[in-house]
């Protein structure tokens, strides 16, 4: 699907204050690792993650999407007022009902004519909200959409370093948590437009294209862990493997639809998952390790948070500069992907 008038108008986020190493979260796997004899330094090693951030508070997803959207509205032409839509795209949510959206929409005080909702599917949903709200604005149903996603990983790292301490888990059986230890936090916002309301030169996106394959919806699942706090089970290579050859279609329908080639984008954002996965990643679709742009290293894999968070830095430190072709490609368990293309 292509797009004529949609633009960013703002984008902004919040980080959480307290810095979390790998080698922390080993520290205290200590009796573990001694059980198993598995190497110090095998998490970063093996993922490329140094740290993560999380908040050294008990924080609720609306509190951190309501401190990004804040940030977000002061930079933006428009006020809480003016939003059509408010979307919380994130896998972290307040509760099951009523939408964490509606904790965000109070918080910020915006108008009882803005329709709010929560928009949930794995590590994409802030993407599917961003084509969510650019459609409705391409038809001119809305004229200014919030979409927001605060993602919380400290309770399941919690919960899953309690859980190998107190398990007689073999090496071949800790596997399916690995993935937990890479999980982080922040919050992101962003403000979506129709280009001839804003008053100033803005990004715009030019296109979307998704994919799915469901048949390997059961090879990432998480949810509430009896007894308080939360789980998550994964089978991370099959995972990295179905991930990697669903991307490789959509790249294809991708280029298709924008008539972009290999070397069109001057930067690339994939989904932050860790190194091993960025590499094999620009390997199958055929990109240039250069045009990358990622965070990992320093944030972790944040969900739904960390393709957006990850073009907000790409653009801070001067990674992504007016009239730049800039891809965002996104993985998320379900399996789906999705890619948008925009032009800064």
């Amino acid at each position: 699907m292509r797009f004529d008038n949609v633009v960013i108008e703002s984008l902004a986020y919040s980080l959480p204050d307290e810095v979390v190493s790998s080698a922390s979260i080993e520290d205290r796997l200590k009796p573990l690792y001694e059980r198993l004899k598995l190497p110090e330094g095998r998490l970063e090693l093996m993922t490329g993650i140094e740290s993560r951030r999380f908040w050294s508070r008990p924080i609720k997803p609306s509190e951190a999407s309501t401190e990004a959207a804040k940030k977000a509205l002061d930079q933006s032409q428009f006020d809480a007022g003016d939003i059509d839509l408010l979307i919380h795209a994130a896998v972290s949510r307040d509760c099951l009902e009523p939408a964490t959206a509606a904790y965000v929409h109070r918080a910020l005080g915006l108008s009882e004519n803005a329709q709010f909702l929560d928009v949930s599917n794995a590590c994409l949903g802030f993407l599917n909200a961003m084509v969510l709200g650019s459609s409705m604005i391409e038809k001119g149903h809305a004229r200014a959409v919030l979409i927001v996603a605060g993602e919380d990983g400290k309770p399941l790292v919690e919960k899953t370093i309690k859980e190998l301490l107190a398990s007689s888990l073999t090496r071949k059986e800790i596997k399916s948590y690995f993935a937990n230890l890479t999980i982080g936090a922040g919050a992101v916002a962003i403000v979506l437009s129709r280009e001839d309301f804003v008053q100033k030169p803005a990004p715009k996106l030019l296109a979307a294209t998704l994919k799915a394959d469901t048949a390997s919806c059961e090879l990432c699942e998480g949810g509430s862990a009896e007894g308080g706090g939360l789980e998550m089970q994964t089978d991370s290579e099959a995972l990295l493997h179905a991930g990697l050859a669903l991307a490789e279609k959509n790249w294809i329908a991708f280029k298709e639809e924008t008539g972009w080639v290999q070397d069109t984008p001057n930067c690339v954002i994939s989904h932050q998952v860790g190194s091993r996965h960025q590499t094999l990643l620009f390997e199958r679709l055929g990109l240039s390790s250069e045009l990358d742009f990622s965070t990992f290293s320093f944030l972790g894999n944040v969900g739904s948070v960390s393709v957006p968070i990850t073009l907000a830095f790409a653009f801070e430190s001067g990674a992504i500069h007016a009239g730049d072709s800039v891809a965002l490609l996104g993985i998320g368990s379900g399996l789906s992907s999705i890619m948008l293309a925009l032009e800064w």
